[in-house]
């Protein structure tokens, strides 16, 4: 099981760039940033690439219906991101999300040679990113659910006799006390969106309980197993208790591949 670092996009230029050097020395596959409202995560990811020379760059997701194909295919071009290592994340909630991200992905892909991945949360949006994505990021699951998703993206594929795209689960990380209060507190925000909450009533589970929250470095790798075999990649998204530099690049030396 390959993994993949992430960080909040508005995380401070130099620690994103910190620590994807990191991640790329330690031999992580992927280093990510997502796109809130606030912050471009293609600049963001930007500072990430002046870094690196190996590791993929994923945005995690940029929202279709704030911003359309035109707009992502410039900021990936006036932020001069290396399309060969780029994975382009999109996603649109409801109403009109299964249109609207069909169309997107077609219209990108008329202008990027880059990988698309799409953010899935049901099951027609995950059978809609076999059919079309090149990867799939899905995002605040247990490994059971992942491996069920999973299996609903490969069903798409199949239908649209295409290969399976690549499944990448963002999987929040957090290490000490401190940084496990701020992961409740990210958890009980996503409650409130209702595509979520209706999620978590589905598995029967707290949003906290699909988040990694150890207190020692040792255990992290323990907590990894149940995730081995359910995706192709898990995206550790870190949560730190203050986004400094030392405690977030100790992060990516504490979850390390092995």
């Amino acid at each position: 099981m390959a993994l993949g670092f992430a960080l909040f996009a508005g995380t401070a230029a130099e620690v994103i760039r910190a620590s994807a050097r990191e991640a790329e020395a330690l031999g992580y596959s992927s280093f990510w940033v997502n796109h809130p409202g606030s912050t471009d995560g293609l600049a963001a990811l930007a500072q990430a690439a002046g870094q690196t020379q190996r590791i993929a760059l994923g945005v995690g997701v940029i929202p279709l219906h704030t911003r359309g194909p035109e707009s992502i295919v410039a900021g990936v071009r006036d932020t001069r991101l290396p399309v060969g290592r780029l994975l382009l994340g999109v996603g649109s909630p409801n109403p009109r999300s299964l249109e609207r991200v069909r169309a997107g992905v077609a219209a990108l892909r008329a202008q990027l040679s880059t990988r698309i991945v799409v953010a899935a949360l049901g099951p027609k949006m995950c059978r809609l990113a076999g059919e079309v994505a090149d990867g799939v990021l899905l995002n605040w699951l247990t490994p059971e659910y992942a491996r069920r998703s999973a299996d609903l993206v490969r069903e798409g594929a199949t239908a649209a006799g295409r290969p399976a795209p690549t499944i990448y689960a963002y999987v929040r990380l957090s290490l000490g006390t401190a940084a496990g209060a701020r992961v409740v507190e990210e958890a009980d925000r996503y409650a409130r969106i209702p595509a979520y909450a209706a999620n978590f009533e589905r598995m029967g589970v707290k949003p906290v309980d699909t988040a990694i929250a150890v207190q020692a470095p040792g255990a992290i790798r323990t907590a990894l197993e149940p995730w081995r075999g359910a995706v192709d990649e898990v995206v550790l998204r870190a949560v730190t208790a203050s986004d400094r530099l030392e405690e977030t690049v100790a992060l990516v030396q504490a979850a390390k591949p092995v």
